[in-house]
């Protein structure tokens, strides 16, 4: 005969209870996570979308669980291919789980903190370490998680003890070939931890200005005002000088310089300068100051130092103010803009005067 009958009535009387225990433990995995559900809503503390994404995980690692313990129970001894694969299944399962109580986590605790609000300094901060440190610990339950499911085999397994009989070379090559990557890992860490920069904060580096948007272990993305991107490894904000306009406050002062005739009253910009801002909502009327920084031989060069609540603000507030400050000279004192003069002197030659020859001077 092709196939034993009795081999196979008793292989299905083996594998009926295991099977059928299986089917028993999703269908209560799908009861359990529906009392889940219910609870979560009743108390609030998950979205009904993080209890979805949980849904999966939970259900294979019910149905896992539920063939082992009905294999112990009906004393049906699993052989060793399907035990590996049980195994391999369960790490694989339950590191899924973690990786996605691992984000449920990262959401619960960002939705704590506002950082659409002005003041989201404490709230940038701890977004920036939620996020690192996820990503973090993501990639260690990833490497764990393929780890042990390659040491379920035997042969890996002897393997590995000869690995690690030369791990001092093996990590001399891989620290060698691998510097600039671990590098960048630690400083993504190290940028967690100390934190230079966060979320949101404003920057210039490269000679380009804008917000970072993304900080991952290894890079950080600085999305520049005109919406590019500007991808720069982690390791050049720890290891290269750069600015950053909003690590202690998001508040910053701005400047715009004006250039006007030696003739012009600096009293009657500054008076004009206060009913600018006065007029204004980008001013936090903080800081109005208006000085004379500088001469040149034509003009005296004025400086206008204010304040806004935050970068963009400024950058506004300093525009309106040179709009409105050229308004107003080209208004009231239009006699006193920059101009250069020329003076026409008559020369002689010979005592006679020849009026067709002249030297021009210039001055202010």
């Amino acid at each position: 005969m092709l196939f034993d009958t009795d081999f196979l009535i008793e292989f299905a009387k083996d594998l009926i209870p295991v099977v059928l225990s299986g089917i028993g433990a999703f269908f209560l995995s799908l009861l359990l996570i529906w009392i889940i559900k219910q609870v979560a809503k009743t108390i609030k503390w998950i979205e009904p979308t993080d209890m979805n994404r949980l849904s999966k995980p939970i259900s294979i690692l019910f149905v896992l669980i539920g063939l082992f313990v009905s294999s112990k129970l009906t004393f049906v001894p699993l052989n060793e291919a399907w035990t590996q694969a049980f195994n391999i299944f369960f790490i694989l399962s339950f590191s899924w789980f973690l990786i996605r109580i691992l984000a449920i986590g990262r959401e619960f605790l960002i939705r704590q903190y506002d950082i659409s609000v002005e003041d989201n300094l404490k709230a940038r901060k701890v977004y920036t370490q939620i996020r690192v440190f996820e990503r973090i610990l993501m990639v260690l339950v990833i490497i764990l998680g393929l780890a042990f499911s390659l040491m379920t085999f035997e042969s890996i397994r002897n393997i590995g003890a000869s690995i690690l009989a030369s791990a001092g070379i093996a990590g001399i090559i891989i620290g060698v070939a691998a510097q600039k990557l671990i590098a960048n890992l630690l400083a993504g860490f190290q940028i967690a931890v100390t934190q230079p920069i966060r979320i949101e904060d404003v920057v210039i580096i490269e000679n380009e200005w804008g917000w970072i948007e993304e900080i991952t272990l290894t890079y950080v993305v600085v999305r520049i005002w005109d919406k590019r991107r500007l991808i720069v490894p982690a390791t050049q904000f720890i290891e290269k000088p750069f600015q950053n306009w909003t690590r202690t406050s998001a508040d910053i002062l701005g400047t715009a310089f004006i250039h006007i005739d030696y003739k012009m009253p600096v009293q009657a910009i500054r008076d004009e300068l206060t009913k600018i801002l006065d007029d204004t909502p980008l001013w936090d009327g903080k800081v109005n100051v208006l000085q004379v920084t500088d001469l040149t031989p034509n003009t005296m060069e004025l400086r206008v130092l204010v304040s806004a609540k935050d970068s963009p603000t400024a950058w506004d507030l300093r525009v309106h103010i040179r709009e409105k400050m050229v308004d107003f000279l080209q208004r009231e004192y239009p006699e006193y803009l920059p101009k250069s003069r020329i003076d026409i002197v008559g020369n002689t030659i010979g005592h006679q005067p020849k009026g067709d020859i002249i030297s021009a001077k210039v001055g202010s």
